[in-house]
């Protein structure tokens, strides 16, 4: 079979290091093969079929994909809709797809990986499929950081809490979010601090509300940039958006595709009396962004 490759197990939500590790070892074992590199996701978390309800997800379905890519260069990402007819799928039918369908011509996951019906499906079993079809094979043990056991879970936890600097060391990069900018209120215009928003799609773990120091990424050129996470309350907003001013940017961003980079969390969203002071208050927050991030 053409474009055979070595295929990674997994969620991958977030992309941390303990995934990292996992892409590595595919990335490696590839190499030795010469074939390529992938990874086998799923499209919705197998939880909210499963349990009946997902955690909130760290990553968008686009980010996740990129992540994998760029961080650890995947040369493919396969994205499965996971449905009943998937959840229910025996377990060795599940890896019969992998090898037919999609070139497997290697397996790697995670210590706790389990796949097909009522999850019967784990490293052990991995391991006799391979062996009797004569692929080669491996199994990652957990990651921990400081002995703090490396998972999405935790570092959703963190990322709620608004320590994205915790998060970044977890993660092995900073936390991002990436998305079409849309029409807002434009109020910030008004007062000289034009924004970008960008909808935070439900199934996301929302950040802190706050302000935060970041980065954006438009058109391939980064900028640095004051986020806001929240409802607006100054001038009576309820939706829940991310909102940045892109320092020294000058342009139209309706419509564009634009990523934060979140590094630190800088004062909690609260009302003000009137835009006179919120405008203060954004000036202050670029001013500690700059001297932030404006080396790193």
């Amino acid at each position: 079979m053409e474009n055979r490759q070595v295929l990674a197990l997994g969620f991958f939500d977030g992309v941390h290091l303990g995934h990292g590790a996992l892409l590595r070892s595919c990335r490696e074992l590839a190499d030795k093969l010469g074939v390529k590199a992938g990874a086998v996701t799923f499209s919705v978390h197998p939880d909210a079929l499963v349990a009946g309800k997902a955690p909130g997800l760290i990553n968008t379905e686009e980010d996740r994909l990129r992540l994998m890519k760029t961080l650890y260069g995947m040369d493919s990402v396969t994205l499965l809709p996971f449905d009943r007819a998937m959840m229910q799928l025996p377990w060795q039918h599940f890896l019969k797809m992998l090898v037919s369908k999609y070139g497997a011509a290697g397996l790697v996951c995670g210590g706790d990986f389990r796949f097909g019906n009522r999850g019967e499906g784990n490293c052990e079993r991995l391991q006799e499929f391979c062996r009797e079809f004569g692929l080669p094979c491996e199994i990652i043990p957990e990651q921990d950081l400081e002995g703090i056991r490396i998972s999405s879970t935790r570092i959703r936890e963190l990322i709620e809490q608004g320590d994205m600097e915790t998060a970044e060391k977890f993660l092995g990069h900073p936390h991002i979010f990436s998305g079409e900018v849309v029409p807002g209120r434009q109020l910030g215009r008004t007062i000289g601090i034009p924004t970008a928003n960008l909808l935070l799609p439900e199934e996301l773990a929302i950040p802190r509300l706050g302000v935060y120091a970041c980065k954006a990424l438009v058109d391939g050129r980064e900028y640095l940039a004051v986020t806001n996470i929240g409802s607006r309350p100054t001038v009576h907003g309820h939706q829940v958006r991310a909102e940045s001013w892109l320092l020294d940017f000058e342009g139209d961003l309706y419509g564009k595709w634009l990523t934060l980079t979140f590094y630190e969390f800088l004062r909690p969203e609260k009302k003000f009396s009137d835009l006179e002071e919120l405008r203060r208050e954004i000036l202050e927050n670029a001013a500690k962004t700059r001297k932030l991030l404006g080396k790193r």
